[in-house]
């Protein structure tokens, strides 16, 4: 992950130019690698650079032949290789990085160029013959940005990775919509990310089809192994990190006899095997290019010690045959990074929360080792209904439809948190499952088989696609005891005396006096438990007021519980014992 700062149409740039680059570097977490900036007429962009691809020459903000167009780049763009190809005029690429591409494309295609990208990503580009400045995020909100206003400048415009980056000149701040363009020219912001499955009244008749689903989340976890630094994967032991794991060291063995094959040792020839400085990988047609692997793929799980997720970790480790790395925390060692956490996370949302402060956690560990990139599970359980509050769903309609709510708000929630949790600490997430083809094929499916049953657990149909059992030719993907594991959210399969410890940490904080008498800045959005009070309490030490708008509370549907916990839904063979 990188983190971008923009600013356009400021009265007096120069003189802002201090403060922009102080901004900017409030998100220097997100890209410790460089830094940069370019100012032009009224118009300044900063850049913190986390180098994952393009590491040499790829630092932004990056510039066209007559440094006429700038632009400021979060995220990967995993088909820039066959957009280099298919541009209709010839382009001079100044760097070998990936979103170098956007350029050309804004230039070919104006508006419409968003639509030609495969990828996450959030974008600033500034068209100096223009004047014009547009910005625009990928489709599912996998990178965050935000933008904002201030009353005393009403005709200037900001733009952030991050709300610590824009609190302090503006007074109004929105999260910046998934799937949309802002051009400055009309001051309105469009969606270019139009699929067929937006709608989510129009209810899909198409049946499974389990070898296309099995295929295309292959596709979409080669895509995201394009890096030129050591990856690895976070593994809770649940279904969905389990099979992006087990995808990628699949691919990662298939590379590397590929590499040796065509090289003779790849390693031998081109690095430290050691060190993984063997330099080879895919490209658009599965052809050998430039990702870094170590000699294993390194996979990582957190929990409490004895904790379900990292027991059913080891086991999936194990089975594949990756170097896994478990790391223990301790319920004080938890509470201690709350502040830490809400303060990277930007959100009071519970769910976010307990879940986010493992992820945060961990992902200080692994960049500790080196380790640039992870894939990870996130959107799965959103786009196959696999939350267990799903078996309350009354028919296939409203099935899909809490569906396609879900998956629309993920920038949110659950990407917010893989996002942000990575971020802290210069580690980039990425999320396979939220692949635009992978959304295509998985979000028209008739939602009668995904619904939950008597005979079907959740995720039924993703299960089944990667059930081997039937092909004897085939290696399985997975044990059996873990393609068939029921679904555990995060802060649950951690340990479940996490979520009972900041349960019982917020009623020391909170009283009832408090309950009864909520902050009036707070409106009608006044928490529900004294959990959500406490971290509300932490948020508003971070953040003003103007910051709570772009916050959205995690809720579970067709159930009468107050805690978002997957354990509090009877069904859970660990349920709550007052649920």
């Amino acid at each position: 992950m990188c983190g971008i700062f923009a600013c356009h149409n400021h009265p007096d740039v120069v003189k802002f130019k201090p403060t922009a680059l102080k901004l900017s570097k409030a998100i220097r977490h997100r890209g410790p690698d460089w830094s940069g900036s370019v100012t032009c007429h009224n118009t300044i962009l900063c850049h913190e650079r986390l180098s994952i691809v393009g590491v040499e020459s790829g630092a932004q903000p990056l510039t066209n032949a007559d440094e006429s167009i700038i632009l400021a780049v979060n995220g990967e763009i995993y088909n820039h290789r066959l957009i280099r190809k298919s541009l209709k005029k010839p382009y001079h690429f100044k760097t070998a990085s990936d979103c170098e591409v956007i350029i050309p494309l804004y230039m070919e295609h104006g508006l419409d160029a968003p639509k030609h990208l495969d990828g996450m990503f959030s974008f600033v580009l500034y068209d100096k013959n223009l004047d014009r400045i547009i910005a625009a995020r990928d489709p599912i909100g996998i990178t965050t940005l935000y933008q904002g206003w201030s009353s005393e400048q009403p005709g200037t415009v900001y733009f952030a990775s991050e709300l610590k980056a824009l609190h302090p000149v503006c007074d109004k701040i929105e999260s910046f919509p998934p799937g949309h363009i802002y051009d400055s020219a009309t001051g309105e912001r469009i969606r270019y990310f139009q699929p067929s499955w937006w709608d989510g009244q129009r209810i899909p008749e198409k049946p499974a089809d389990l070898k296309l689903l099995r295929e295309t989340l292959e596709k979409s976890v080669r895509k995201r192994l394009m890096a030129e630094v050591p990856y690895g994967v976070l593994l809770s032991g649940g279904l969905d990190s389990s099979l992006v794991a087990s995808i990628a060291q699949r691919e990662t063995k298939r590379l590397r006899k590929l590499a040796e094959e065509a090289n003779g040792s790849a390693f031998e020839q081109t690095g430290d095997a050691d060190r993984g400085e063997g330099l080879v990988g895919i490209d658009d047609e599965n052809k050998l290019s430039t990702m870094t692997f170590l000699p294993q793929l390194n996979s990582f799980s957190i929990g409490l010690p004895g904790s379900p997720d990292n027991e059913a970790a080891l086991e999936v480790a194990k089975f594949l045959g990756t170097k896994h790395h478990v790391m223990t925390f301790t319920i004080e060692d938890g509470l201690n990074a709350l502040s830490d956490v809400i303060y990277h996370l930007e959100t009071y949302d519970v769910t976010t929360i307990r879940a986010s402060t493992p992820m945060y956690l961990l992902s200080r560990k692994i960049k500790a080792m080196g380790i640039k990139m992870v894939l990870s599970g996130e959107g799965s359980d959103e786009i196959f209904g696999g939350y267990l509050y799903f078996h309350g769903a009354p028919n296939k309609a409203a099935f899909h439809e809490e569906c396609v709510r879900r998956v629309k708000n993920l920038h949110l929630a659950d990407c917010l948190r893989a996002n942000k949790s990575t971020s802290a600490w210069g580690l980039e997430a990425r999320v396979p499952f939220l692949d635009k083809e992978f959304l295509e094929v998985s979000m028209n499916i008739d939602p009668q088989e995904k619904m939950i049953t008597s005979e079907r657990l959740e995720k039924y149909i993703l299960r089944k696609a990667f059930d081997t059992s039937d092909e004897p030719d085939t290696e399985p993907y997975l044990p059996e005891s873990i393609l068939w594991r029921q679904k555990e959210q995060f802060s649950d399969g951690v340990g479940y005396g996490w979520i009972d410890a900041l349960k019982e940490h917020a009623e020391r904080h909170v009283t009832d006096e408090m309950m009864k008498n909520p902050k009036p800045e707070w409106g009608s959005d006044i928490p529900d438990t004294k959990e959500a009070y406490w971290y509300r309490l932490m948020f508003d030490e971070h953040f003003p007021p103007s910051c709570a708008s772009t916050v959205m509370r995690w809720t579970p549907k067709w159930s009468k519980q107050t805690d978002p916990s997957g354990r509090a839904i009877p069904i859970h063979k660990a349920k709550y014992n007052d649920a």
